[in-house]
């Protein structure tokens, strides 16, 4: 911060106690900070995404592993469960992202969609919700 000097008018590159060049005591100016603002996250819903992702991913990888030790058919199972378990934290937050949330138009329910569906039903009044634009409307 660059200030002069309120007595001689010299330039003071640090912030001194004391003039450097007349010896005049110097009180440096506050300055009111602007509030800081925080910072608006980025994405909504990966965090809850991945939470899901990591839910699903062992009983997936598990049940895939239980299903290859059976002999017969039964791996063509669990081989893409095992694959599916293993890219489940890596799609969850695909999935959360996508998803919107807020109120059903017709009870005022808070809800979400899960994934990228033109349409769902509202759980609380079972009434269907048509998405348009990321935004909930009634489905007539």
């Amino acid at each position: 911060m660059i200030e002069a000097c309120t007595k001689c008018g010299k330039l003071l590159e640090t912030e001194w106690a004391f003039c450097p060049h007349c010896a005049a005591p110097y009180k440096h100016q506050a300055k009111a900070a602007a509030p800081h603002e925080p910072e608006k996250a980025p994405v909504l819903g990966g965090f809850s995404g991945l939470l899901l992702g990591v839910l699903v991913a062992p009983p997936m990888i598990i049940g895939g592993t239980m299903l290859c030790l059976m002999v017969g058919p039964w791996m063509a199972v669990g081989i893409p469960l095992i694959i599916g378990g293993i890219c489940a934290p890596f799609l969850g937050p695909i999935v959360g992202i996508s998803a919107v949330r807020g109120n059903c138009p017709w009870c005022g329910a808070r809800i979400s969609s899960v994934g990228m569906l033109d349409a769902f039903y509202c759980y609380a009044c079972s009434k269907r919700i048509e998405l348009r634009d990321r935004e909930m409307m009634k489905a007539e």
